[in-house]
């Protein structure tokens, strides 16, 4: 059975190029056969190497080109009813996040042209042409999912993350992320946690155990934990430069994002053995910034009872003075980081 599921799948494949090669327009046909040769109907085979670096290289030409290609791509995506064509075009969709020229990336972060938003729309993908094909199925929707999850949480951070061409602005990211308000930086860090819990809902399928194309996959994303990993790593060590500077809103909405990053803990750790020692320190900086927020959230509340009981017994001019504006009040940035929360504010 699999190996006539194999010859059926080469002679689609034939049949697909021929095709090309004859509808196409003459300056597209290398374009659709370089896409095709990538996103063939091989269910256990991942794209080869050259294929995809074939594809992506169109990237490297004109806007019209690569727009031209992400059309392709995801003509091929949703036109499709094959789940190894299927998850194979995402495949090239990670490649392009991952490696694609600033054009393509560009491209496929617009697409479609009329939503400026980019939708796989995969959630009701179904393949049931053998038990196999079935289950390879949920592996496509997840894949899908993530990847929506991957382009949203780039889309915020205002980079592609995991991208090749990121890593060479890594110098700059401190900088930046030490200028952001902090609800800038709690909507970053939360955007890393919702891509996190997302990788923690892969598919446990044991017809594809040992399937090359779906450890290629998993490879892909662990690769993505560990970038991950890292971005909320900056963010966590410039929460604790500001702990005396969040509002009780703030503390409490950092608790709880860093509480669900915990609960994924023991099924990201599934994912990788590699570095385990920046992983284990990672874990620890993740449990000790919300401890630190939770002392500096009931000392901040003692200090206000404190605060209050004072007033109580004060004077009524006394009263009558804490309610204006005086020019001993400060202004607060960001940071903590810097020391400017100290220059007074003067209201005329």
């Amino acid at each position: 059975m699999g190996r006539l599921t194999s010859l059926i799948g080469i002679i689609k494949d034939k049949i697909s190029q021929s095709r090309a090669a004859i509808v196409s327009k003459p300056n597209t046909i290398p374009l659709h056969l370089a896409l095709l040769r990538a996103t063939t109907h091989d269910p256990f085979t991942p794209p080869n190497h050259k294929h995809l670096t074939a594809f992506l290289s169109f990237g490297h030409s004109s806007r019209a080109t690569a727009a031209a290609a992400i059309e392709a791509l995801m003509d091929r995506l949703h036109n499709t009813h094959d789940a190894s064509v299927a998850i194979k075009c995402l495949v090239v969709v990670h490649h392009i996040i991952k490696h694609g020229s600033f054009i393509l990336q560009d491209q496929l972060s617009v697409y479609p042209t009329n939503g400026g938003r980019n939708y796989l729309k995969l959630s009701n993908f179904r393949d049931n042409t053998t038990p196999f094909t079935w289950e390879l199925s949920s592996w496509v929707r997840w894949y899908a999912r993530y990847l929506e999850h991957l382009l949203s949480t780039s889309r915020v951070l205002a980079f592609f993350l995991c991208s090749t061409l990121s890593s060479v602005e890594k110098d700059k990211e401190d900088e930046k992320v030490s200028a952001l308000m902090n609800t800038d930086l709690l909507r970053e860090i939360e955007s890393l946690v919702v891509l996190l819990e997302e990788m923690c809902k892969r598919p446990d399928s044991l017809h594809v155990h040992g399937n090359n194309l779906v450890e290629e996959i998993v490879g892909s994303v662990v690769e993505d934990y560990l970038s991950s990993m890292n971005e909320v790593s900056t963010r966590v060590n410039e929460f604790k430069e500001r702990l005396s500077c969040l509002s009780f809103g703030d503390s409490v909405e950092l608790v709880y994002t860093l509480k669900r990053l915990e609960d994924c803990k023991d099924r990201l750790l599934i994912l990788s053995n590699k570095k385990r020692v920046l992983i284990e320190t990672f874990w620890g900086s993740i449990e000790e910034l919300k401890e630190r927020v939770g002392k500096e959230k009931v000392y901040r509340e003692e200090k206000m009872m404190v605060s209050f009981g004072r007033r109580d017994k004060g004077s009524e001019s006394a009263r009558f003075g804490d309610r204006v504006l005086n020019y001993g009040n400060s202004v607060r940035f960001s940071s903590a980081r810097f020391d400017l929360n100290s220059f007074p504010l003067l209201v005329l």
